[in-house]
C-alpha cells in the first residue's frame, strides 16, 4: 500500500503526511482518531478487519517546530512539478540556477529552477533573459502547506478541507 494519510494537529490543521501503517498504529496506541477512512479499503488481521484511514487527528496538540522544506533536488523538482520551466518537458531533468554560480548566484528556492538537460545547455553560463528563455512560473520558497497539497491525489477528496483546495 502506496497510500498516504494526511495528520491534523488537535486543532485541525495539517502537520504531516505518513504511510497506512504509522497511522494505524497511531490510532491502535490511541494517539490518534480517525477523522474520514478510505473508501472500501481494510487493514487484515488473523481475526479482524480495520477501515483505512484517509485523515488522522492526534489527540493531543503537538508544537511543531516549522524549519521550512528542505533545499533538495528533490524538492525542488517536486515544486516544479517535475517539468522544465523552460520548455515543459519531463525528460532528462536537471537542475538550474537562474544566475548562474559563475556568476554569484546562490543556491537557494528563489535562484533555483527545474530544466531539461537540453534547455540547462542552451541556456549555459548566463540568465534566462540573456539566453531568449522564458520561465513557465516564478520560483518560489514552498510552504507546508503547498507541500501537503503536492501529496493530493485527485480521487482523495477527503484532505482537500484541511489543506485549504477549492473543487
Amino acid at each position: 500500500m502506496k497510500d498516504k494519510v494526511l495528520i491534523l494537529n488537535q486543532d485541525f490543521s495539517a502537520i504531516a503526511i505518513c504511510s497506512i501503517y504509522k497511522a494505524f498504529l497511531l490510532v491502535y496506541l490511541q494517539k490518534a482518531e480517525v477523522v474520514t477512512k478510505s473508501e472500501g479499503a481494510f487493514l487484515h488481521t488473523v481475526s479482524q478487519a480495520y477501515p483505512v484511514p484517509s485523515v488522522i487527528r492526534l489527540q493531543r496538540y503537538v508544537r511543531v517546530p516549522y524549519y521550512g522544506i528542505a533545499l533538495s533536488r528533490h524538492n525542488v523538482m517536486r515544486r516544479d512539478n517535475y517539468s522544465c520551466q523552460y520548455c515543459g518537458s519531463a525528460k532528462n531533468l536537471t537542475l538550474d540556477h537562474l544566475l548562474p554560480r559563475s556568476r554569484g548566484g546562490e543556491t537557494n528556492w528563489l535562484n533555483l529552477v527545474t530544466a531539461c538537460s537540453r534547455c540547462n545547455a542552451r541556456k549555459g553560463d548566463r540568465t534566462p533573459e540573456e539566453a531568449g528563455l522564458k520561465l513557465r512560473s516564478k520560483p518560489s520558497k514552498p510552504s507546508l502547506k503547498t507541500f501537503l497539497q503536492l501529496h493530493l491525489n485527485p480521487s482523495n477528496t477527503d484532505w482537500r478541507t484541511y489543506l485549504g483546495v477549492e473543487g
